[in-house]
């Protein structure tokens, strides 16, 4: 008799236990399945923003004169070069250049281990053409590629198959021509960013451009104020967006202060009647007020958690500058930062880590509670 109750409660444990790990997977598949139908249902809305950031003009990586220096320029030899990518999450550490007969090609090293493959062309070709995939050699901790180079001083297509998220990127490279040791190259290369100064100028009233540059040099500006201690000044304008009126991520940085302060990243952007404004969660709870331009923005925490402020973003790709109050040294201090939005890391707001964390909570939260049913249900069958 003992033996059989103690064998019917064992098997009444171990039965809730499998209830409730067929219920937590339950609950995560159904979830998962809301969350894809309604990926599914907003497919549309999100192509429209795919596109639109297709259309966000990648960063210019190519000098103002540059014209392509094929092979047949380039005395045989393996060189150091300098390598650019339009892309921040595509730099590369180090390149070796090698020619030889008329022909380039470089090894690559990007440090870190994001990527499996990359392909000389679009993502689009790439997903097409397996047969030249070119793979990578792990070099301390790094991932190098060895790649065919069509010419130096030309925007060159380069996808990269991304390992986390098992997608082809398109990327773009220009090998400097410039950065070859002198004897290297066979053809003459002009001085790019001296070309670059001279388009400036061209035009411009001679003692204007003068005075722009004497103002440069002594830090100052015409009111005679150091530019360091400029700030915007009036009503802040946020910046205009194509995106439909919603919550979405965006990256941000901040510079200033101490560096013990920081605000998480990616973080809230909030479009209203197509402006764009930006939700910040400090690292700190003794932030009380923000200042951008001649506006005042409050705290929007009333329970005690860390400083958060809504803003407007006036600026998209370059810094702009921000004053923040700090209570945390006893006295007001306010305290000037400078905020870089980036406008190519624009997704949807399940990318911000206070999101992703809160539906794991509901999860747990769901979980906890049915588990709480379950038992009390399991005791009412015992006093039976």
């Amino acid at each position: 008799m003992i033996n059989k109750t103690m064998k019917n409660k064992y098997l009444n444990k171990n039965s809730l236990k499998v209830v409730l790990i067929l219920l937590s997977i339950f609950l995560t598949s159904i979830l998962g399945f809301k969350s894809d139908a309604k990926e599914d249902k907003d497919d549309e809305y999100w192509s429209d923003v795919i596109e639109i950031q297709k259309d966000i003009r990648h960063r210019e990586i190519l000098k103002y004169g540059m014209t392509p220096i094929y092979g047949r320029d380039i005395a045989d030899g393996t060189y150091s070069v300098d390598v650019v990518s339009n892309s921040k999450y595509f730099k590369i550490s180090e390149a070796k250049l090698v020619a030889k007969n008329g022909k380039l090609k470089a090894k690559i090293k990007i440090p870190s281990m994001s990527y499996l493959y990359v392909y000389m062309g679009t993502s689009a070709d790439a997903a097409k053409d397996e047969d030249h995939w070119i793979d990578y050699k792990e070099v301390d901790d790094c991932t190098v590629f060895t790649i065919p180079v069509e010419a130096l001083n030309k925007e060159i297509d380069c996808a990269a198959y991304s390992k986390a998220r098992k997608k082809w990127y398109d990327r773009k490279l220009v090998f400097d021509a410039s950065s070859l040791h002198e004897g290297a190259c066979q053809v003459p290369i002009p001085d790019y960013d001296l070309l670059s100064d001279a388009i400036n100028v061209y035009g411009r009233d001679d003692e204007a451009y003068l005075s722009q540059i004497d103002s440069e040099a002594t830090g100052t500006d015409d009111s005679g104020d150091s530019t360091e201690a400029t700030m915007l000044h009036g009503t802040p304008k946020p910046a205009e967006v194509d995106y439909p009126d919603g919550e979405y991520s965006i990256e941000v940085n901040m510079v200033g202060g101490s560096g013990r302060a920081s605000v998480s990243s990616p973080t809230w952007m909030i479009v209203k009647d197509g402006k764009a404004y930006a939700r910040l969660l400090w690292s700190s709870t003794y932030y009380d007020y923000m200042i951008v331009g001649d506006e005042v923005f409050y705290n929007l925490t009333k329970d005690g958690g860390n400083s958060v402020f809504e803003i407007p973003i006036v600026a998209f790709d370059e810094s702009f500058p921000v004053i923040a109050d700090t209570t945390a040294m006893g006295d007001p201090v306010e305290i000037r930062y400078e905020l870089s939005f980036y406008s190519m890391t624009i997704g949807p707001k399940g990318n911000i880590p206070q999101v992703a964390a809160k539906k794991v909570l509901i999860i747990a939260l769901v979980i906890i509670s049915v588990g709480g049913i379950l038992n009390f249900i399991q005791k009412k069958k015992k006093e039976k």
